[in-house]
């Protein structure tokens, strides 16, 4: 008892310590990352309010310093003059700004994040128009302007303060309006040639021009019917997009029309108005009353107009960007609506104010390679993948297309189809089907296109450094239409593969090749698609022996391979080219896959710098631009040393797939921004904690790779290439200006294997001497950082579940024991100040509260706090709390066995969509020891705490405190059926149950798998302590020893002992309770045996025996139940009493297994957990199968799972699916 109590101490100081850093961390994150300027640009309204500034910083951060610039005494005494000089530098920084930000709004709209009116207002001109002395800024800034300044002209009755009050606060509106008269004088200049048809222009310019220049325009001209006149301008940008020889005629009606409007309508009442008409009509035009006849104006421009226009590149984009102003009437505010495109362009924008490294030339960069390891997954999505429903009739094109409607509808648009019957029409089509649905999975083919973004990038960059004056206004642009052979797109092509290669390690590509598996032919497609894309996998073949004793011996091979060249006029079949054939002294895959995988292709990089990308990543074309920057860091020291692996930020783009999938989003994308920024400063302890860190390749080939590969030891093997590089002098940086795409799991069992993964792995690291060695060598503080920012957590997890258990226990004593009333009555239990510090702190903890606060400091830093605390609201409605409870778990079981029994393992997620069903069985057989056994456990506990324990039940914190254990309970029980999709249709229950009765029945034996018998997968369950060893073994029968305090104390407090035995501490009660086991035991026993010799020949036996049994059984209870002093409730305390013991000696013969084998009795233990486990299973589905009865359960679990959308295409599908039956019942008829 006295233990107990002193370890409440400790227990306070490790989570006290644990939330104190979660606190201070926190705190020191947000701080530092508003010092960052993380955050300044959140929304679309604050990137209009710094888009001027933009430009600027484009040229600032992304182009590097021009190297001709003159410096010193030449800039001083040049001749050259100054103020052209800045103009013409002006012109190519605007223009180099036009070619960036086009290629990224171009990449969007070939995402479909965007459509085809959104992408036009999103794009500035690629030519520079040097006629405008304006810089010409994108439609989405000038949208709806014009048509304003249209209206309050009209309205203004000759008063020009509210037009220029607005003008003034709005700089937007002064650009619009200048850059729309500008191009309208530039565009009837253009089309008119005839002599007095100019001159009469070139008059009505010059009046208006002086009337600008003295700010009389309104007051002296009459702007009422100005909007007629730019009525019939837009209608002549439309005859112009279409171009057209035949519509001659109307372009000189609306040149007639226009005239008319401007000298009838609003120069009427000018002095200038009749040397216009001279000039216009000749010497013989009559004037009446300032009116020239409409006869006479007729002939005008009717020989004058130049149509159709001899089109370029620059006119097409100024009639396109023009007719935008003219015509777009509703504000653009919300362009481009796609909150991913939102997220993505601020956050560019954002990054660009950031403190980054300058970029070099491309030529002068450091040279970088990819790596990417590759074994099984799923490249590219098959038609059959895509259409094929599920057991509710959702299949995953109609989940995507219900998840991303506007980019579904954006992907049609562009490739030319109204719906998705149209794209069945044509092979190619369907192609891209597959491709956009792929693009929105966690593939392979996501990836490499986003890492392919870099050489794209790289192009770019080249050109904007190598080009001329006149390519450069010409835009990059161009230079797509150029032959492949010109020499400026040659020269960029080479450099950007001299400083860029990628390789992807597909470990098991020659045996899918030689298998002609599907996934081997979307390799090789995306080989020829990429043409720089390389390929690594290790080729096993056979060859002839050497040795005598062998015919034929097995070769390894490490090979790199590209898609073979061929040339459009020979069309072939695409073959892939094998550059690199190394023999391999044998098999390269001996220890854990991942790391083997990345360590045998490792050679076939280049350059400098290696970055890993894992399989289920994406980048992003604005990201890419960035990339020289980045590389930059390692020229320069951070703190005393120069980096070796720069950490960089990730965004989770799986959140809006499911409301779990939205958890685990900002779980992670907390942990890492702000949890790695405070982890490389202040603490100096950020290691490698997966992709996408860019290392110092020369460093680590040197010091023994990227990744440790020992089995078992090294499963989490990316933390240990940060152990390593810190052991050897290594320093590990984390920038946040890049941000590379990450997908994560989304349903609740794909979580769980990665969190058991991660938790074995800690348990893994706790053991190793990497962190014995790193725990020696760093000085207090960073070995206090390390603790708390590694192992430690997952220990101080572990303790806050044992504060429950020491709780629960110490009451259970204290009850049993009979020393609660007497603690009751000195009233000092009630304030025992360190326990209660120590229940609250745990149940902060469970409710997940402690990994809420970096998530809310991070979401309001960079989305605001309003956003944080809505999101907080609403996690907390979708039962994030349950989820978070439930994690609680999962870390604390697999940590813990790995420490007490190691045999940690890779655990497959699959990483795909979770629209299916998981079974009864399934769920039983991946939580029954992880979750269910412990919360049976805790909910025993709690039933006797709540039956015998009466003080204390008014105190609110003890209150608050059962309710927050009841809270673990009901969690860990019924989670995965919370979580589960139609988890509570009656249907599904009934098809669970079936499945999970046949799974627990079948038996066992070599061959069987776990999910198709009970006795496999129980027999796999006990294979950590076969390997455990004397320690474990020990260490586990004293843990199973606490199940026989129930019935040592339960017994003496039953009424019927009480009225029997004059001693109730007499030790022959506990001794006939042994006694009542040891029957029970005994019974069960013969009924096994019984089964085994006489169900088969002799049935009617066995019936009599069971029926005798059966008899017997019911009588004790009637007898007991009759006895004077036997109550109803002394019957389910035995229960209470008797099921733990028997569960006891149940892990205790599972601990002693050999000896047990050697009695003969293991057949009885099987027998005895299979009963076990049934007791489980009813325990579980009966609450289920109850709550499926009502279908709004069911509708409320949809609609917390997913988004309403989704809901609601659900439900239409099963509508659907139900008339496809009625109709096809019909037809049979």
């Amino acid at each position: 008892m006295v233990f107990v109590m002193k370890s409440i101490f400790y227990i306070v100081y490790f989570m006290d310590t644990q939330i104190w850093y979660a606190l201070f961390s926190t705190l020191i994150g947000g701080i530092y990352g508003a010092y960052r300027r993380l955050g300044e640009i959140r929304t679309l309204g604050m990137l209009r309010s710094r888009f001027e500034s933009l430009p600027e910083a484009f040229n600032e951060r992304l182009i590097p310093s021009d190297a001709n610039k003159s410096k010193g005494l030449r800039a001083a005494f040049s001749s050259r003059p100054k103020a052209s000089g800045d103009e013409r530098q002006k012109e190519k920084r605007a223009a180099r700004f036009a070619q960036m930000w086009n290629v990224i709004i171009t990449s969007f709209r070939e995402e479909d994040l965007i459509d085809n009116r959104e992408m036009d207002l999103l794009l500035v001109p690629y030519c520079k128009d040097r006629e405008l002395d304006i810089f010409q800024w994108p439609p989405f800034l000038l949208a709806s302007k014009i048509p304003i300044a249209l209206d309050m002209a009209a309205d203004s009755g000759g008063k020009d303060r509210d037009l220029t009050k607005r003008i003034k606060s709005d700089p937007y509106f002064s650009f619009a309006i200048r850059e729309c008269y500008a191009s309208f004088k530039n565009i009837i200049n253009t089309l008119v040639f005839g002599q007095r048809e100019k001159d009469v222009l070139a008059q009505i310019f010059a009046v208006v021009d002086q009337h600008i220049e003295d700010e009389t325009l309104i007051k002296d001209l009459n702007m009422r019917n100005l909007p007629a006149l730019s009525k019939k301008f837009v209608e002549l940008l439309e005859l112009l997009q279409k171009n057209k020889e035949e519509d001659l005629g109307q372009v000189v009606i609306l040149f007639q029309d226009m005239l008319e409007v401007v000298t009838r309508d609003i120069m009427e009442e000018q002095d200038q108005l009749g040397t216009l008409l001279e000039s216009a009509h000749g010497a013989n035009s009559r004037k009446h009353e300032g009116i020239t006849p409409l006869d006479q104006q007729d002939q005008l421009f009717a020989k004058a107009i130049k149509f159709p226009v001899d089109e370029s590149i620059a006119w097409t984009e100024k009639i396109k960007r023009l007719h935008l102003l003219l015509t777009v009437k509703e504000s653009a505010m919300d362009v481009p609506t796609n909150l991913d495109a939102r997220r993505r362009i601020s956050f560019f924008a954002n990054s660009l104010f950031m403190d980054m490294p300058n970029a070099p030339k491309v030529r002068n960069m450091l040279a970088f390679s990819i790596l990417t390891p590759y074994y099984k997954e799923d490249v590219l999505f098959s038609l059959q993948n895509l259409e094929e429903p599920n057991e509710d009739g959702v299949s995953i094109l109609f989940y995507l297309q219900k998840i991303y409607p506007d980019e579904w509808k954006n992907f049609l648009e562009r490739v030319g189809c109204k719906n998705e019957e149209g794209l069945r029409e044509d092979e190619e089509l369907e192609e891209k089907l597959r491709l956009w649905a792929s693009y929105r999975g966690q593939t392979l083919t996501r990836t490499v296109r986003g890492m392919m973004y870099y050489r794209k990038a790289l192009e770019l960059q080249a050109f904007l450094d190598m080009a001329e004056d006149d390519d450069l206004m010409e835009g990059y642009r161009a230079t797509e239409v150029m032959p492949e052979d010109s020499q400026l797109m040659t020269q960029c092509k080479a450099i950007a593969d001299m400083k860029f290669t990628y390789v992807v390690s597909c470990q098991q590509y020659g045996i899918q090749k030689r298998s002609n598996e599907p996934c081997a032919h979307d390799i090789l497609r995306l080989m020829t698609e990429y043409p720089s894309l390389r390929v690594a996998y290790i080729d096993e073949v056979e060859a002839p022996s050497q040795d005598r004793n062998k015919k034929i011996e097995k070769v390894y091979y490490s090979v790199l391979v590209k898609a073979s060249v061929t040339k459009p006029d020979e069309p072939g079949q695409s073959l892939d080219q094998v550059i690199y054939k190394i023999k391999l002294p044998g098999n390269a895959i001996l220890g854990e896959g991942k790391p083997e995988n990345q360590n045998h292709a490792i050679i076939f990089t280049r350059g400098e710098c290696l970055q890993t990308i894992d399989m289920n990543q994406e980048h992003y074309m604005e990201e890419a631009l960035k990339m020289r920057n980045l590389l930059q860091e390692f020229e320069k020291k951070h703190g005393v040393r120069y980096p070796s692996i720069l950490g960089v930020r990730e965004h989770i783009f799986t959140g809006s797939v499911s409301s779990l999938a939205w958890f685990m989003s900002n779980q992670e994308t907390s942990f890492v921004t702000i949890g790695q920024r405070v982890l490389a400063n202040p603490l100096r302890v950020r290691f490698h904690y997966g992709h996408p860190d860019i290392f110092d390749r020369l460093f680590h080939i040197t010091r023994g790779g990227v990744s440790k590969a020992s089995k078992i030891i090294n499963l989490s093997e990316d933390i240990f290439a940060g152990f390593n590089s810190t052991l050897r002098e290594g320093n590990v940086t984390h920038h946040e200006y890049m941000q590379v795409g990450k997908g994560r799991d989304v349903g609740l069992n794909q979580i769980s294997l990665f969190e058991a993964k991660i938790a074995n792995g800690n348990g893994e690291q706790t053991l190793s001497r990497d962190i014995y060695r790193l725990g020696h060598r760093f000085d207090f503080f960073r070995m206090l950082s390390c603790y708390y920012t590694t192992i430690g957590f997952y220990f101080s997890t572990m303790i806050t579940v044992w504060t429950v258990y020491v709780f629960l226990y110490g009451r259970l004593y204290l009850v049993l024991s009979g020393l609660d009333e007497a603690l009751a009555t000195g009233r000092r239990f009630v304030h025992n100040a360190p326990l209660q510090v120590a229940l609250a702190s745990e149940s902060f903890v469970q409710l997940g509260f402690l990994m809420a606060l970096p998530m809310m400091m991070e979401i309001g830093l960079e989305r605001g706090f309003r956003t944080a605390l809505s999101d907080f609201i609403l996690m907390q409605l979708q039962l994030a709390s349950v989820f978070f409870t439930f994690s609680l778990g999962t870390k604390t079981h697999y940590y813990g066995r790995t420490l007490l029994h190691g045999g940690a393992e890779y655990r497959a997620t699959g990483r795909g969509f979770v629209v299916f069903h998981a079974k009864f069985a399934d769920n039983y057989r991946l939580y029954s020891r992880s979750h269910f056994v412990k919360g049976i456990e805790l909910m025993i506990l709690l039933v006797v705490y709540e039956i015998f324990s009466q003080p204390y039940r008014g105190a609110v914190t003890y209150i608050f405190i059962t309710v927050s254990m009841w809270f673990m309970v009901g969690t860990w029980l019924f989670a995965p059926f919370l979580f589960n999709p139609s988890g509570f249709e009656w249907q599904k229950i009934v098809d669970d149950w079936t499945d999970w009765h046949k799974w627990i029945s079948n038996r066992g034996g070599i061959g069987v798998a776990p999910e198709k018998s009970w006795e496999s997968w129980w027999e796999k369950e006990q294979e950590p302590l076969r390997y455990s060893g004397k320690r474990g073994t020990v260490v586990e029968i004293l843990l199973a020893l606490r199940f026989f305090i129930y019935q040592y104390g339960l017994v003496y407090h039953l009424n019927i002992t009480k009225k029997i035995t004059k001693d109730n501490q007499s030790v022959l009660v506990y001794c006939f309770s042994w006694v009542v086991i040891f029957v029970i035991l005994l019974v069960m026993k013969t009924v096994s045996v019984g089964r085994r010799r006489f169900s088969a020949e002799f049935q009617l036996v066995f019936r009599l025996i069971k029926g005798l049994i059966f008899i017997t059984f019911t009588a004790i209870v009637v007898i007991l139940i009759a006895i004077p002093g036997m109550t109803v409730l002394d019957i389910f305390v035995c229960i209470l009493a008797f099921m733990p013991t028997g569960w006891g000696l149940l892990l205790i013969a599972q601990a002693i297994r050999p000896v047990i084998h050697k009695t003969g009795l293991w057949g009885s233990i099987k027998a005895l957990a299979r009963g076990y486990e049934i007791l489980m299973g009813l325990l579980l589905f009966t609450p289920i199968a109850f709550l499926a009865w009502f279908p709004f359960v069911s509708e409320f679990q949809t609609r917390m799972l997913f988004n309403q959308a989704f809901s609601r295409g659900l439900q239409i599908s099963r509508i659907l699916g139900g008339h496809k039956k009625d109709r096809g019942t019909r037809n049979k008829e």
